[in-house]
């Protein structure tokens, strides 16, 4: 049996700033994304999957996450977040107490231990690039 190989591989390998580049593209007023994908060669699906990568905040998936120094310190709170909470508040006032304080790129961001951790991720994505 013999094998021919016919032409090169119709793969391509998309760095993170091309797909967002594209995928603003598809986003600019009159444009579609079947426009799009037609002047690049490439199939619909792929940028319909980049799009939603990016409204998820996980279009850099390939991308190794940043680390951040991390300092811990001890700052005396509010008078009024000093004092124990009585047992008879409801959950959601004691779970409030724990606030963790992110400094990213000259921003600070507060959050307390009920933050949706999917809108944090695309929070300090966002920072982290700025």
């Amino acid at each position: 049996m013999q094998v021919k190989v016919l032409g090169a591989e119709r793969r391509r390998r998309w760095n993170y700033d091309e797909k967002v580049r594209l995928v603003e593209e598809t986003l600019q007023a009159g444009e579609t994304v079947c426009g799009v994908a037609r002047r690049h060669g490439m199939a619909q699906s792929l940028l319909f999957t980049w799009r939603r990568q990016a409204r998820q905040g996980g279009l850099g998936g390939e991308a190794m996450p940043a680390l951040v120094p991390v300092e811990i310190t001890s700052t005396p709170a509010p008078a009024s977040a000093c004092a124990p909470l009585p047992s008879s508040s409801p959950p959601a006032q004691r779970a409030r107490a724990g606030i963790i304080e992110i400094e990213l790129g000259g921003c600070r961001v507060r959050v307390d231990r009920d933050v949706d951790t999917e809108a944090l991720q695309r929070v300090l994505e966002l920072l982290r690039r700025r």
